[in-house]
């Protein structure tokens, strides 16, 4: 008599992949629920992300998961991180630090006194000597927000500032300086330049409930070709924060070693960063700056074979305001654009099912694609969630109480 055998058993013997597919309601309040009792047990939810964005979604997602992704772009030419690019020969560490204080625990069990420092500017409005005693005040620990912190995180803090102390240029301008930028700078040049051990423990220090990381390491810059020929160095003039909006569409994207001498660069993602993408519960390509935030993650090399590689869903975050980057571009441009960027770092596979499978949209809200747009990105096999995302007061800006249940409810 032979005994009939659960599917179960044959995939536990033999280790055999399968893809699982069931019906969802969105939002699923019984999976959010679950995710909310035990966070520390919730979702693998990666972002390939780099600006501010996504910082108030990366707040409230610690409620449901401490296991959230962040590969960040490691770019940004402008603002306090360009200050100390130059100088220290570092990536910008504004958008990681951004983003690890965004993950921090800030309940009374996490440790506030460190929080509080590292989220701290030096006044905009002193004077360049005040502001030099101020940071020495730091480095010796005598400083209101140093002195109440305990060892040994005290220890490690200071010791990380007086590495920036010691390097720093005599006419460097510390006006507005982020202490959290100036930690992080000096962990890197204390570890030979190694970001990664840096961000992990800055990462205990603020007790950090997710991963955050760059797609990869190194002093790198953004260049961009635009439609009419005109070349676009930096970051920081593409964003239209800094400078005027480019009047033009992004006919090219590259990694370049410098500003000053823009060579080509081929970089590629480390088996760390390609293992993250891999294993992901739920890739979410999130509104942002299009192509410094969003799309630059997939210069290097590796990353659309491991976004192919993952058998989690794809999920793309269309915009609810108006994007500078993506200037004269519709929805289904900036998608057929997202896939060109993926597909460059091909395996062979051609299936648009491999990476994306969902694109968020609010249909009603202003500005919103018109149901003609949405069929035709239905067409292309990808399935359009058009749910109600605008925040209630009108602005051009997604809800994250509505947005973040739907996100979850994919996993």
């Amino acid at each position: 008599m032979t005994q009939d055998r659960r599917p179960a058993d044959i995939i536990n013997r033999t280790g055999t992949p399968i893809h699982v597919t069931r019906l969802v309601r969105l939002p699923d309040g019984f999976r959010l629920s679950r995710f909310r009792k035990s966070p520390e047990f919730g979702p693998r939810v990666l972002f390939f992300s780099g600006g501010t964005a996504l910082n108030p979604l990366s707040r409230a997602i610690t409620e449901y998961t401490h296991n959230s992704i962040h590969i960040i772009t490691p770019f940004d030419s402008g603002g306090s991180s360009a200050k100390l690019r130059g100088p220290f020969d570092v990536m910008g560490v504004g958008d990681f630090r951004s983003r690890l204080m965004a993950l921090a625990d800030q309940s009374i069990k996490g440790h506030m006194d460190v929080f509080n420092l590292l989220r701290f500017r030096l006044p905009r409005d002193e004077n360049p000597m005040s502001l030099r005693r101020r940071l020495q005040a730091m480095v010796d620990g005598s400083d209101a927000l140093v002195s109440k912190i305990s060892d040994p995180m005290k220890k490690i803090i200071r010791n990380h500032l007086r590495y920036v102390w010691e390097e720093l240029p005599g006419d460097f301008d510390l006006r507005g300086a982020s202490v959290g930028n100036l930690v992080l700078v000096g962990g890197y040049l204390n570890n030979a330049k190694d970001i990664e051990p840096v961000i992990f423990l800055f990462s205990q220090l603020v007790g950090v409930r997710g991963i955050v990381r760059p797609v990869v390491s190194g002093n790198l810059h953004l260049a961009a070709t635009l439609e009419d020929g005109t070349e676009v160095i930096g970051q920081h003039l593409l964003t239209g924060k800094e400078v005027e909006p480019i009047r033009s569409p992004v006919k090219d994207l590259r990694l370049v070693d410098s500003l000053e001498n823009p060579t080509p660069v081929i970089s590629e993602i480390d088996e760390k960063i390609r293992k993250l993408i891999c294993d992901a519960d739920l890739i979410c390509y999130p509104m942002g700056s299009f192509y410094s935030s969003v799309l630059a993650n997939f210069l290097p090399k590796g990353v659309g074979r491991a976004v192919r590689a993952c058998g989690g869903p794809k999920i793309y975050v269309d915009n609810a305001g108006v994007d500078p980057e993506a200037f004269g571009m519709t929805l289904i441009e900036r998608i057929e654009r997202l896939l060109s960027f993926l597909e460059t770092d091909g395996d062979g596979d051609t299936s648009t099912s491999s990476l994306l499978n969902f694109v968020l949209v609010d249909s009603r809200a202003p500005g919103g694609p018109a149901m003609e747009e949405i069929e035709r990105v239905r067409n292309l096999g990808i399935d359009v969630v058009d749910a109600d995302l605008c925040t209630p007061n009108g602005l051009r800006m997604w809800e994250t109480e509505r947005l973040l249940p739907i996100l979850l409810s994919l996993c």
